[in-house]
């Protein structure tokens, strides 16, 4: 009976084997959340510290190092001083946007205006002060019109002229000290040592028109200045006291600044003269030639050998008995023998010709078996004509 139970029912249960195979299913639980633990854990263990940017340029790319730069390089680069050196030369960038700026030592003839603008200045100055007036260039420069308008301490006097045959302007401002000079001297002021003291109100109608008189006389020595290289006149506009108000060119054009101090014994300031490089465009050229002489870069003994030579030069010449137009057709029948009847007598003038440019007149003749021309007017007189 028991046999035949075994037979009919289930087959009998391995209690070891059920055993080892719980066991075996607790320890795979516990494994999983070892295992989550772990990978929790391996984050925070194996998470790299913070790369600085120089460690992020070194580890890019094929894993080459890359030199990060420092700021002083940085500065170097852009054209900063960045240890504060008063140095007026500039590098890198700013020193290629700075080549834009057209130097005044590629004008050489400047310095030789200027230089004779002092000259006549310093004698126009003592004659309208009445005073003992020395006038010498401070200073030259070449810089932009934006970065000079920010430079300009308030309150100030601007001066914004016309350089009338240039068909432009200019600017001129007289510093604070040399208007209270000016006004000291010409109103009768005590000569003291002590230094005059500059004040920041509004200038006067007085002090302002005392300005226009003083910028009156250095505008005519100026215009006298130029006249050897080219006449010039410039005139008074208007007075400013507002920079933004005296714009006279476009912020990033270039300019010439020249700086003139003037000193009348203990007292004295500085007169700025501002030129745009489009007002001294017309005489470029003029301005770049070689100072040789008081002549202003003629060679005279060049010019009196190539005049001799000139006069030497052979030329052709060629006398025009009459000129007549005749349609194409009549032309196309002549023949050897065909007469042409011109609109001249034997007593008519000719036109004597050298090239294209009729050079006198005169009349035919014969000497002996030559044919001749008299002259009967004058080769100067016939260039008068001309000019």
């Amino acid at each position: 009976m028991a046999e035949d139970d075994n037979q009919e029912g289930e087959e009998p249960i391995d209690n070891e084997a059920a055993a080892a195979e719980w066991a075996a299913m607790l320890d795979d639980e516990e494994g999983g959340d070892d295992a989550a633990g772990e990978a929790d854990a391996a984050p925070e263990a194996e998470a790299p510290a913070a790369e600085t940017p120089a460690e992020a340029a070194a580890e890019s790319g094929d894993g080459s190092e890359e030199r990060v730069l420092n700021q002083d390089e940085i500065d170097l680069l852009l054209g900063f001083d960045s240890a504060g050196d008063d140095d007026e030369s500039n590098n890198g960038i700013e020193a290629i946007l700075g080549k834009a700026l057209m130097a005044y030592e590629k004008l050489p003839m400047l310095e030789v205006v200027f230089d004779r603008m002092v000259r006549i200045l310093s004698s126009s100055l003592r004659n309208f002060t009445s005073d003992n007036v020395e006038v010498s260039v401070d200073s030259m420069t070449s810089l932009r019109f934006d970065d000079y308008l920010n430079s300009i301490p308030l309150p100030a006097l601007l001066v914004v002229f016309r350089a009338v045959e240039w068909e432009n302007f200019g600017l001129i401002t007289v510093d604070s000290s040399l208007i209270y000079s000016i006004v000291d001297v010409l109103l009768g002021g005590r000569r003291s040592n002590r230094p005059i003291r500059v004040e920041g109100r509004p200038y006067t109608t007085i002090e302002q028109d005392l300005v226009k008189r003083l910028v009156d006389v250095v505008l005519a020595d100026m215009s006298s200045a130029f006249d050897p290289l080219s006449p010039i006149t410039f005139q008074h506009e208007r007075l400013e006291n507002n920079p933004r108000f005296a714009t006279i060119t476009r912020p990033n054009n270039a300019a010439l600044l020249v700086k003139l101090r003037i000193d009348m014994d203990d007292r004295g300031g500085v007169v700025e003269i501002l030129l745009p490089h489009a007002t001294l465009e017309p005489i470029r050229d003029l301005l770049m030639q070689i100072f040789m002489g008081e002549r202003f870069g003629q060679d005279s003994v060049w010019e009196k050998h190539l005049g001799e030579e000139v006069k030497m030069t052979d030329v052709d010449l060629r006398v025009i008995l009459d000129e007549k137009k005749i349609p194409i057709g009549d032309v196309m029948n002549f023949k050897v023998g065909s007469t042409i009847m011109l609109d001249v007598n034997p007593n008519s003038e000719v036109s004597i010709k050298c090239g294209d440019s009729v050079v006198t007149k005169g009349k035919i003749g014969r000497i002996g078996d030559k044919m001749a021309v008299s002259v009967t007017e004058a080769v100067a007189s016939r260039q008068k004509e001309l000019l």
